[in-house]
């Protein structure tokens, strides 16, 4: 895995060249070749799952996408489940009947079942319920008319709403992740996927290199760096118009872009003087006001999610680690003390965890703190993990991983128990970022 150097190095690409944009992604984006697709390995069993049945569809062979499997693939990624594929008895419906007695003997806690019929021309009508298998009762259900591109997009709805029933919290499953793909010496795409790496569609194509995607807070925008004109330069782009435009193209690098909470404000690094440097711009463009004034080097800056304060990593007192000081710069304290060298901040939504990654001998490993006890916790399996990004409920971690030479994405859950990892083949992907929710919840 190429390593995001602390230092952004002074080599750039000697001359510009062609890049092209996908307009309107989501409806007119090329999607990738089938041997891009993605391949979900499991790994790992969680301290205290809910046992759950998700059983085959009703009318599933007729259908394009295996909705039941990819319900269970979701909920067994979360580390919060343990799905049972199917039931002895004959297929269920979203109609029922229950078969409370089975599920009990089965040691169940909940079980649902639905059906999948055509609608029209490539359209189908999809509908599912959901039982409580101990308290004899019904959850609920879903009704989606949907096209057969977005039959995998039901199917996250459909987890997602297993998710909320049974843990009390939002799912993810529907929501999509950033990030950036090498295909060889001259071919760079920013790619935006479902949550489980499937159907990534290219945002941007460019023959020079593309780094660090940041999502806007709405989900409507991506910041990102682009090489394209010789040097580093910020842009945002609409990811459903591809309309952009470059927002920090000041002297020097522009670098590590990060979107506040109310998606008014970036921070970005620039090198206007000797150094590396933390400030803002308005997310349209505009004047740099800086954070941090030093000799010392600060960069990868992110927002707390109270929008007040910043986390950021500097060498001030002598390596590599992460800081926090408001958007003035004051207040400024260290937070990490673990280890020696320590990178690449990422705040969970709730501001209670910092997932960063620490150097530990020559192994790069992805590390969770407490931020209010100080505790941490590795998480990842190195040996050179990258770029970590929550989901929208902080439960699950995306990031980059590389061993042999090979670059992939992986997700963990946060209590560490289930990884997955996330491979394309002939694909070297890297500096994954979760999109936020886009729907009302």
């Amino acid at each position: 895995m190429q390593r995001r150097r602390f230092v952004l190095g002074s080599a750039l690409p000697a001359a510009a060249h062609g890049l092209r944009l996908a307009g309107a992604l989501g409806l007119a984006a090329e999607p990738l070749l089938a041997q891009a697709q993605f391949r979900v390995d499991v790994s790992g069993i969680g301290a205290r799952q809910i046992p759950v049945l998700v059983d085959t569809f009703q009318g599933q062979s007729a259908c394009p996408q295996p909705l039941a499997d990819i319900i269970r693939a979701d909920l067994l990624r979360s580390g919060q489940f343990r799905v049972t594929p199917a039931a002895s008895s004959p297929t269920l419906s979203d109609a029922g009947p229950p078969a409370y007695a089975q599920w009990r003997g089965e040691q169940l806690e909940a079980a649902g079942g639905g059906s999948v019929v055509p609608a029209g021309p490539q359209t189908w009508m999809i509908r599912f319920r959901l039982w409580d298998a101990v308290g004899q009762r019904d959850l609920g259900g879903i009704a989606l008319r949907v096209v057969s591109g977005d039959l995998r997009l039901a199917a996250h709805r459909i987890a997602d709403f297993i998710y909320q029933k049974l843990t009390g919290q939002r799912g993810v499953f529907a929501t999509r992740i950033a990030f950036v793909s090498r295909g060889g010496p001259k071919s760079f795409s920013l790619l935006v996927a479902d949550s489980d790496g499937y159907n990534p569609m290219a945002a941007l194509r460019s023959r020079e290199p593309l780094m660090s995607p940041a999502w806007s807070p709405d989900g409507g925008s991506l910041a990102y760096v682009s090489f394209e004109t010789g040097k580093p330069v910020v842009f945002v782009q609409n990811v459903r118009t591809g309309a952009r435009r470059a927002v920090a193209n000041f002297r020097g690098s522009n670098s590590a872009p990060a979107f506040s909470p109310d998606g008014r404000t970036l921070a970005v690094v620039l090198t206007m003087g000797a150094a590396s440097q933390i400030y803002t711009v308005p997310a349209g463009g505009g004047r740099a006001t800086p954070v941090i004034r030093a000799s010392s080097i600060a960069t990868e800056p992110v927002f707390a999610p109270d929008g007040k304060s910043l986390y950021f990593v500097s060498d001030r007192d002598g390596s590599p680690q992460i800081y926090q000081s408001g958007l003035d710069g004051s207040n400024l304290r260290r937070v990490t003390f673990a280890g020696s060298y320590n990178v690449s901040p990422a705040i969970s939504p709730d501001g209670k965890s910092l997932a960063f990654v620490s150097r530990q001998g020559n192994n790069y490993q992805l590390w969770l703190q407490d931020l209010q006890s100080g505790a941490t916790r590795a998480l990842g399996e190195g040996p050179d993990d990258g770029h970590p990004s929550f989901a929208p409920n902080g439960q699950i971690l995306v990031y980059g991983a590389g061993e042999r030479g090979v670059q992939v994405l992986r997700t963990v859950s946060l209590d560490g128990s289930v990884r997955t990892t996330l491979a394309a083949p002939g694909q070297q992907v890297r500096e994954p970022a979760w999109g936020p929710w886009t729907t009302p919840a």
